[in-house]
C-alpha cells in the first residue's frame, strides 16, 4: 500500500492518478473537518472542493521532515475552511443590512460618495509612501481581506514579519493622514 507522503509527492509531480488516490486517502479527514467547520452540508461540500484544490496546488511544499502528510493536509484544510467561514460571515453581515442601514453606512447622498472617493484617494497616496513590503502586506490584508497566515505563505515571509509590516505600515498611514507624528516603536 502506498504511503501518504508518496501520494503528495505524486501530486506535486503532476501525476493525474494521484488525484483520485488523494481523494481516497484524505477524503474522510477533509470531509470531517469541513462538516465541523461549515454551517451547512452544501457549504461543507464546497469547502472540501476548495481544500483539495489547494492541496493539489501546494503539494510541492510538502516536507516529510516537518510534518506527516495527514498533518499537512489537515493544516491546509483548517486554514482554507477558516478563511471560508470568515468570508461567509462577512458576506452575511453585509447581506443582512437593510436599506436604512446601508444608507447610514455611507449611501446617504450624492456628496457622501465624493467624500469617500477623496478619502480613498488620500489613503491610497499614503500607502504609496510606505516601503514596498509594507504596501504589499497592507494591500493583501485590507484590499484582498487575506489572513496574516495566508499573506505569510503567499509572500514567503515569517508570520511575525507580516504582522510587523502591517502594524508599522498602518501606523505610518495614520501618521500621514492625520499629519501628526506618533511615537516611534522600538525596532525588534
Amino acid at each position: 500500500m502506498e504511503d501518504d507522503a508518496a501520494i503528495l509527492q505524486r501530486l506535486a509531480a503532476g501525476d493525474p492518478s494521484a488525484v483520485s488516490a488523494s481523494l481516497d486517502r484524505f477524503g474522510s479527514l477533509v470531509w470531517t473537518l469541513a462538516l465541523r467547520m461549515s454551517p451547512t452540508r452544501a457549504d461543507a461540500e464546497d469547502g472540501v472542493q476548495e481544500v483539495f484544490t489547494e492541496v493539489w496546488r501546494v503539494a510541492g511544499r510538502f516536507d516529510p521532515n516537518i510534518a506527516s502528510a495527514r498533518a499537512f493536509v489537515a493544516m491546509i484544510a483548517r486554514r482554507r475552511l477558516i478563511d471560508r467561514a470568515r468570508s461567509n460571515k462577512r458576506h452575511q453581515r453585509i447581506g443582512a443590512l437593510g436599506d436604512d442601514q446601508a444608507i447610514e453606512m455611507g449611501g446617504g447622498g450624492p456628496s457622501s460618495g465624493a467624500i469617500q472617493d477623496e478619502e480613498a484617494t488620500r489613503a491610497q497616496a499614503a500607502i504609496e509612501q510606505l516601503r514596498p513590503e509594507q504596501q504589499k502586506v497592507i494591500r493583501l490584508a485590507i484590499g484582498e481581506n487575506w489572513t496574516h497566515e495566508r499573506i505569510a505563505e503567499h509572500l514567503g515571509m515569517p508570520l511575525g514579519t507580516v504582522k510587523t509590516h502591517l502594524r508599522r505600515g498602518l501606523l505610518k498611514v495614520r501618521e500621514i493622514l492625520t499629519g501628526r507624528s506618533e511615537p516611534q516603536e522600538a525596532a525588534p
